[in-house]
């Protein structure tokens, strides 16, 4: 066995986890597009054509969001991250479940639900502070548009990102599937460069990883990664 210190670590994160506090999924039964079309509320074409639906669909997200709670998970991640030394939290999701679990400096790769942005001047919102049902920016009249990222652009951060994989002992994926680019290579960037992994999932997707564990975030974080934090290390077969 190798006893790894609990340092240099880089978590990512998906729908999975935030699936068990309530919030519909892509890809599951009660997925976010039973009553949509990708194409018509999730690409920056459909938002140039009908930007009142495309808010109609964000505002009902953004309500479910405000009402959610992070679970067990999401502390657990917490409470890994207070004792652990350069660790790095990436999710894939765009709400802020991390953020209301008192986690700081989440990179979104996907964006920011719970933000707006005008694309004519850049200015960022709260979607606090927008009104319904149209939001306009207060700069220079222009319609703003939801702070996420949508199907043909590029995620956010990537270059920090790719640093980070390459600089990282031990990779952490929690509630992913592993079958989105550009995060379906993440592990693998980070494999290559030394780094041992760990897979937490609902589903076995088949990824071959060091270690692998099925079930629900909130009720196997918790007791892994308190056992990670009294140990002070993680372990792995060499």
């Amino acid at each position: 066995m190798i006893k790894l210190p609990l340092k240099n670590i880089f978590i990512l994160t998906g729908a999975g986890i935030s699936a068990e506090s309530g919030i519909a999924t892509f890809r599951g039964t009660d997925g976010l597009w039973n009553n949509y079309r990708i194409e018509d509320v999730a690409t920056p074409a459909a938002f140039n054509k009908d930007p009142s639906l495309i808010w109609k669909f964000y505002f009902e997200r953004i309500d479910r969001i405000k009402k959610s709670k992070p679970n067990d998970g999401h502390y657990a991640i917490k409470n890994l991250i207070s004792a652990s030394k350069n660790i790095h939290l990436i999710t894939q999701n765009v709400d802020n479940l991390h953020e209301k679990a008192g986690i700081k400096n989440v990179i979104h790769m996907h964006g920011d639900i719970m933000t707006a942005f005008c694309p004519k001047c850049k200015k960022k919102y709260s979607v606090t502070r927008i009104k319904r049902p149209l939001p306009i920016c207060k700069k220079c009249n222009s319609i703003l548009r939801p702070n996420v990222v949508w199907f043909g652009e590029t995620p956010l951060y990537l270059e920090k990102i790719y640093n980070l994989l390459t600089k990282s002992s031990i990779f952490i994926s929690i509630g992913t599937s592993g079958n989105v680019y550009p995060a379906a290579e993440f592990h693998l960037i980070a494999k290559s460069s030394g780094a041992r992994t760990v897979f937490i999932n609902l589903e076995d997707t088949g990824i071959q990883s060091d270690i692998f564990f099925l079930g629900k975030a909130s009720i196997i974080l918790p007791q892994l990664f308190d056992k990670w934090i009294s140990k002070g290390y993680i372990e792995f077969n060499r």
